[in-house]
């Protein structure tokens, strides 16, 4: 099906919702996931911790469960600090480095619960980054795009 940047209507089954909290509220996430319908949130952090109130694990996930979407971390799709900087600035090093994390057993077996997922309606991918190119969720679109060829992208 494609991907695109935004969605003005609400997206279809089978979609996966490549979204960062940069910028957002937990309000403001919350709402984007509603109106995306999205049924499940997968955070690829390394560790699901945040400055920003109530986007670390445990708040985040009480957050969504209030409006019936499940929370699944996945910390084997989590890229690792010492990457970040270089990813963010578009080393291919550090690309090639997180596909490698991507090909670990454990990344590999996270890759294939988040495919299976998508059996069920709209998952989405969670990390910081506002813009998806600078991101390692990205890559994690990619790889899943590989198996699900099929499935929509969406990027908020």
């Amino acid at each position: 099906m494609g991907t695109s940047d935004t969605a003005a209507e609400p997206v279809a089954e089978d979609t996966l919702v490549s979204i960062g909290y940069e910028g957002k509220t937990v309000g403001d996430l919350v709402a984007e996931l509603v109106e995306q319908e999205v049924r499940v949130l997968v955070d690829v952090r390394l560790t699901p911790l945040s400055r920003k109130p109530g986007l670390s694990k445990t708040k985040l996930s009480e957050a969504l469960a209030a409006v019936g979407i499940d929370y699944v971390h996945h910390r084997a799709l989590g890229n690792p600090k010492s990457n970040r900087e270089g990813f963010r600035a578009g080393e291919p090093e550090s690309r090639a480095r997180y596909r490698e994390v991507l090909d670990s057993a454990a990344a590999t077996d996270a890759l294939a619960h988040v495919s299976e997922l998508l059996d069920g309606g709209v998952v989405a991918l969670l990390c910081f980054e506002h813009d998806h190119a600078e991101c390692h969720r990205d890559i994690v679109v990619h790889r899943l795009l590989e198996v699900r060829p099929n499935a929509a992208v969406v990027h908020v």
